[in-house]
C-alpha cells in the first residue's frame, strides 16, 4: 500500500488494463472471469484502491441513497431520547434493506445547504429549533416527510396530540367528587410543558407568553390538557402550568420540586412526556407524597421505562417505532399524503 491518491485511471494504467475493467471489478462482475475479477481486486486492496468515486456517480446520477433525518434539536440530546431512538429505530428499519443510509442533522443548524446537494431528502422529525429550517424544507424541490408537524404539499405522519392529551387528562381527573352542577372544586392542578417557550429556562408560563396554539404539538397538547381543565369546571391557576426546556431527569425534576412546594399543593400533575412524569413521581416520593392518593401524575408517549416504575405511569402510548417506519415508506414510495396513526391510552397506578 502507498501514500498515493488513485483514481480509476491512474490505477488502470498502473495495473495494465482499461479503466472499464477496473469498473467492472467493482460494479459489473459479470463481465469478468472470477479469476480476473478477483486478481484486479486483489491488486487494489494492496495499493489502497477501494474503488470508483461513489460521489462523482451519485452527482452524474443525481441520487446518493443518503436521507437527511432532520432532528428538532441537538443530534447528542435527540440520540438519548428514548422517544426519538425509538422513532429512528423505525425509519432504519425500513430504509437500511433498500440499502439507504440516514444522515442525521441537526435541528439547531444554520441551514440546510451543507447537505442539501449530496442527499435525496429529508425526514424531519419534529419542528426543529432552529425554525428557519422549515422556510428551507418548504422552498425544496428534493422529497420531505415531516413528523408531527405538516408543511404545505408535503407528506406527513401525526397523532392527534389534542385528543391524546385530553384523552389521559381525562383519566388523571377520575375519581374526583363532583357538585351538583357537574364541577369539581378539589382538583388542584399543575402542568408540565415541554417547551411551550422559546427559552432555555425552567418557568412558569402565562397566557401572554404562549404564541398561538397549535403551532408545536407541546401547544396542542396544552389545549387537550385545558380542554380536560374546563369540561370539569376546575380552575387551574396561572401560576401553575411550567415550562421545561428539554425531556430530562434534570429539568423536570427541578420543575417538579418547584410545582410541589405550590400553595395550595397540586394533585394532579399533568406531564407533556413520560420522561418528565418519571422525573416527578421521583420528586413525589423524595417528598413523601404518596401516588395516587395524594398526587396523580399522567405522562405521555408510552416508553417502556413508565411501565416498569413503581407506580406505573398513566400515559399515552404511541408507537414511536412504527411512526419512523411509516415515515420512511413514505419517502421511499415518494407519497404526499398525510397519514394520521392511533394512540392508546395505557393505564398504570399513578392515577
Amino acid at each position: 500500500m502507498t501514500d498515493r491518491k488513485w483514481t480509476l485511471k491512474s490505477i488502470a494504467a498502473h495495473l495494465g488494463v482499461s479503466n472499464a475493467t477496473v469498473s467492472n471489478a467493482f460494479n459489473r462482475p459479470d463481465q469478468l472471469s472470477k479469476a480476473k475479477r478477483e486478481e484486479i481486486l486483489a491488486a487494489c486492496h494492496e495499493l489502497g484502491y477501494f474503488g470508483p468515486n461513489k460521489a462523482a456517480r451519485s452527482l452524474r446520477k443525481g441520487t446518493f441513497n443518503i436521507v437527511a433525518l432532520l432532528l428538532p434539536d441537538s443530534v447528542e440530546y435527540m440520540v438519548s431520547d428514548p422517544v426519538a431512538s425509538s422513532f429512528m429505530r423505525g425509519v432504519a428499519k425500513v430504509l437500511e434493506p433498500q440499502g439507504i443510509n440516514l444522515l442525521l442533522f441537526s435541528g439547531n443548524a444554520e441551514s440546510v445547504n451543507d447537505i442539501v446537494d449530496f442527499v435525496d431528502g429529508f425526514i424531519c422529525y419534529g419542528r426543529p429549533r432552529n425554525t428557519k429550517l422549515i422556510t428551507h424544507l418548504e422552498a425544496l424541490s428534493k422529497h420531505v416527510v415531516t413528523v408531527d408537524f405538516e408543511l404545505d404539499n408535503k407528506a406527513s405522519v401525526n397523532i392527534n396530540n389534542h385528543e391524546a392529551a385530553y384523552t389521559v387528562a381525562k383519566q388523571a381527573f377520575t375519581g374526583f367528587e363532583t357538585t351538583s352542577d357537574n364541577t369539581s372544586d378539589n382538583i388542584e392542578a399543575a402542568i408540565l410543558g415541554l417547551r411551550l417557550l422559546d427559552t432555555e429556562l425552567i418557568c412558569r408560563v402565562y397566557d401572554h407568553h404562549l404564541p398561538e396554539l397549535n403551532t408545536s404539538i407541546a401547544h396542542q397538547r396544552l389545549a387537550g390538557f385545558r380542554q380536560a381543565i374546563n369540561e370539569l369546571g376546575v380552575v387551574i391557576a396561572d401560576d401553575k402550568t411550567w415550562n421545561i426546556p428539554e425531556s430530562s431527569e434534570r429539568y423536570a425534576r427541578i420543575a417538579a420540586k418547584e410545582a410541589l412546594n405550590t400553595s395550595p399543593r397540586p394533585n394532579v400533575l399533568l406531564c407533556m412526556s413520560d420522561l418528565i412524569a418519571l422525573a416527578a413521581a421521583r420528586e413525589a416520593q423524595a417528598q413523601g407524597i404518596k401516588i395516587p392518593e395524594e398526587l396523580k401524575i399522567v405522562g405521555f408517549d408510552g416508553i417502556d421505562e413508565a411501565e416498569l416504575f413503581q407506580p406505573a405511569i398513566t400515559t399515552i402510548h404511541q408507537n414511536s417505532e412504527n411512526k419512523g417506519q411509516q415515515a420512511a415508506e413514505l419517502f421511499i414510495n415518494k407519497e404526499k399524503q398525510q397519514v394520521m396513526l392511533p394512540f392508546n391510552l395505557k393505564l398504570g397506578q399513578s392515577t
